[in-house]
């Protein structure tokens, strides 16, 4: 059997465990699973593209265990009323090709973004950053705020948003969490000023600039989450040119990354090489740092196999046939004729109609 975790299972394991808690213990296995990066089958991720979105496919394996997931993003379904992002994954055996694990993914993929950015903050933002801008306040604003404040101990958080109702709703959702204090800027310049780090979590479907080169000032830390797709950008490319840019994986970040506007030369860092030590994150006080993410594939593979360790450990979700059982490997077809007679009413009569195509 599979073990299968919707939506509501999902949200009552994270509410269980607390969001804090689940966001540190979320970060240590992302961290732990790039500290192995060697060990990872790698691709760019593979993307059907759109004139209003894009659908994506995004798929790593080391020798033990393989992971996709399917995830979406589309800026104008927030006008349908539906999810910007939704995404679902699975987790299975390399041996067997056996599917242990199918699981949601929009809530998840919220917090391992989360959990990422707080753990790259971690090793690039100046140890006393206590202030951060967050420019962007929609779906997945929330998680990044508190991933912040429970990993680095921001507790000052300035932000702004276009849409003010999506302000008013991040200001609503953080209002009862201790020693964290929201305050609402009246533009995205006066949420930067003064601001240790900025986190620009931005949906649309464009070459934005959101952050400029006259917001920036020394020793600032900039965690660019929304530009994630070819012509999506958030950070003008001047940004870029006078800081330290860490990225996920190189060959992804250069076609989706707000990197995409330089030239194939310009010199980045893959985060894997800083959490192993092998090159330095911050170099001194007043250096500028980007994390260009894109999210990778890697940080879902540590989502799904953190959440089947938790499923299994605290019975959550439940068991689903998702592959027939194999009495007979060479006999498929007799699982829906296992008996003599008309497959055709056998089969109506335990799953429904069946359409045949050849």
């Amino acid at each position: 059997m599979t073990r299968f975790l919707d939506v509501p299972a999902a949200c009552r394991l994270v509410a269980d465990i607390g969001v804090a808690r689940f966001l540190s213990e979320l970060a240590d296995a992302i961290r732990a699973d790039y500290l192995r990066w060697p060990d990872f089958d790698k691709s760019p991720r593979l993307a059907c593209h759109s004139r209003v979105g894009v659908i994506e496919l995004m798929p790593v394996a080391d020798s033990k265990l393989f992971a996709f997931k399917y995830v979406n993003g589309h800026p104008i379904n927030a006008e349908r009323g539906i999810h910007t992002v939704m995404a679902f994954g699975a987790l299975a055996e390399v041996d067997t090709g056996y599917p242990l694990f199918l699981s949601e993914l929009t809530l998840t993929t919220a917090l391992r973004t989360a959990a990422t950015s707080a753990l790259v903050a971690q090793v690039l933002a100046r140890p006393d950053a206590r202030k951060m801008a967050l420019i962007g306040n929609g779906a997945q604003s929330e998680f990044q705020a508190l991933a912040f404040h429970t990993l680095l101990g921001i507790d000052e958080i300035r932000v702004f948003d276009v849409d003010p109702h999506a302000t008013a709703k991040l200001i609503g959702n953080l209002s009862g969490y201790p020693g964290l204090r929201i305050v609402r800027a009246a533009s995205t310049a006066d949420a930067v000023r003064g601001a240790d780090i900025v986190t620009t979590v931005t949906a649309d479907k464009a070459y934005a600039t959101i952050i400029t080169a006259d917001m920036i000032e020394p020793g600032m830390h900039i965690n660019a989450v929304g530009g994630d797709c070819p012509g999506k950008t958030e950070l003008h490319a001047d940004v870029l040119r006078r800081a330290r840019v860490i990225v996920e994986y190189e060959p992804q970040t250069r076609i989706e990354g707000d990197i995409q506007q330089l030239p194939d030369d310009f010199p980045v860092i893959e985060l894997w090489r800083v959490l192993r030590g092998e090159v330095a994150g911050r170099e001194r006080a007043d250096q500028v740092t980007v994390f260009d993410s894109v999210g990778f594939a890697l940080e879902d593979y540590s989502a799904l196999r953190h959440l089947y360790a938790l499923a299994q450990s605290r019975n959550a979700g439940i068991d689903v046939a998702l592959i027939p059982p194999a009495v007979d490997p060479k006999n498929l077809f007799g699982e829906l004729a296992p008996q003599r007679g008309d497959a055709t009413a056998t089969l109506a009569g335990t799953y429904g109609s069946v359409m045949y195509s050849r």
